[in-house]
């Protein structure tokens, strides 16, 4: 039960961090169309946006494998 729990937790937070990188790179990229002389700031701020949501779905993983094993 305890595998069937783990891998749960790592597909939803795999999901869970697709869905956030795709709604910045998407709100990026009309912020680009919009206003293109602002590319180079969105881009700052998306590249530093896009880690931050991939941070938490890492966690998750960590602490599922962590309950997995112990």
């Amino acid at each position: 039960m305890s595998l069937l729990a783990a891998g749960i937790a790592a597909g939803l937070a795999a999901i869970g961090g697709a869905i956030a990188v795709a709604i910045i790179v998407k709100a990026t990229l009309e912020g680009v169309t919009r206003q293109p002389e602002l590319r180079g700031s969105l881009q700052t701020l998306m590249f530093i946006g896009v880690p931050l949501a991939e941070a938490v779905p890492i966690m998750a993983i960590v602490v599922s494998f962590i309950l997995l094993f112990t």
